[in-house]
């Protein structure tokens, strides 16, 4: 084998490895270790992306309540359990049709093109209430939901999308608990 042939394709390898381990690492951090789902930036992206070819789509966003009650009386494993249940559950909700993300703590955003494909709003949120199995006892969780429709907004942007589920999402929450509003 020619000797100069290796010496030149050596670092086209190494710059091919590095750029994957970038990719990979970049990949990675574009999803929540606990829940692996995509974190804010890398759905924020997508979400966008995918209404711009949906205009029908439903944002959604989840705020888990009393869950700071979790951690505090059954430890951090016990509130990790129920994150990472909720992610399942939203995500199962979206199935094909849509993404999920974790926002950050205990909030959580879908985007679902094409609605009439999922169960549900009252099913999601049937599923986010369902008590959390976790060492041997059955954890109580519930969620406030919060949704819109860009279609129906005067400017049909995911900020905007965001910005009226959050606020439908905090009068669920001020209507008590286990309510869906948009």
């Amino acid at each position: 084998m020619d000797t100069h042939l290796i010496a030149a394709g050596l670092p086209a390898l190494g710059w091919a490895v590095h750029g994957g381990l970038l990719l990979r690492r970049l990949s990675t951090a574009r999803r929540d270790p606990l829940t692996g789902l995509h974190t804010r930036a890398g759905w924020t992206t997508r979400a966008q992306h995918l209404l711009a070819k949906h205009p029908s789509a439903l944002v959604v966003l989840v705020d888990l309540d009393d869950f700071k009650a979790i951690n505090d009386t059954h430890g951090h494993p016990a509130g990790d359990a129920v994150l990472s249940t909720t992610a399942r559950r939203l995500a199962d909700w979206c199935g094909r049709h849509g993404i999920a993300a974790r926002l950050g703590g205990d909030e959580f955003a879908a985007i679902v093109t094409d609605p009439a494909h999922t169960t549900g709003l009252p099913t999601l949120q049937a599923a986010l209430d369902r008590p959390v199995p976790h060492d041997g006892r059955l954890l109580p969780v519930s969620a406030s939901v919060g949704n819109c429709r860009p279609a129906h907004l005067p400017a049909p942007t995911l900020t905007d999308a965001l910005s009226a589920a959050d606020a439908a999402m905090y009068r669920a929450k001020g209507h008590g608990r286990r309510n869906t509003h948009h």
